[in-house]
């Protein structure tokens, strides 16, 4: 099994643990979030535009430095990005904010 297999076997941000399927979808697009508090899990991004990829996302946890704040991820610009379903890109750990 190659490594984006693997990372295929994760969880995707917004299911629960205890989920029956919490792991991604075929002909989904998802970015890897990279350190922090949600380091390993998947983001499902399919269907963003461009801009929004680049934006990169606020998104809530109680693991956050805040309980209930917000972890940053964002994109590494110039870093390759694949097209069609799978993992597309990853979001690098930049903070939290409550």
């Amino acid at each position: 099994m190659d490594g984006d297999e693997q990372l295929l076997r994760g969880r995707v941000y917004g299911h629960d643990h205890d989920d029956p399927d919490p792991g991604p979808k075929a002909g989904r697009t998802y970015a890897e979030l990279v350190g922090g508090p949600l380091d390993g899990l998947l983001l499902d991004i399919h269907g963003w535009r461009t801009e929004e990829v680049d934006d990169g996302v606020a998104l809530t946890t109680e693991l956050s430095r805040w309980p209930g704040g917000r972890a940053l991820y964002d994109p590494r610009p110039g870093e390759p990005r694949a097209a069609g379903p799978g993992i597309a890109c990853r979001f690098y750990y930049s903070g939290d904010t409550p």
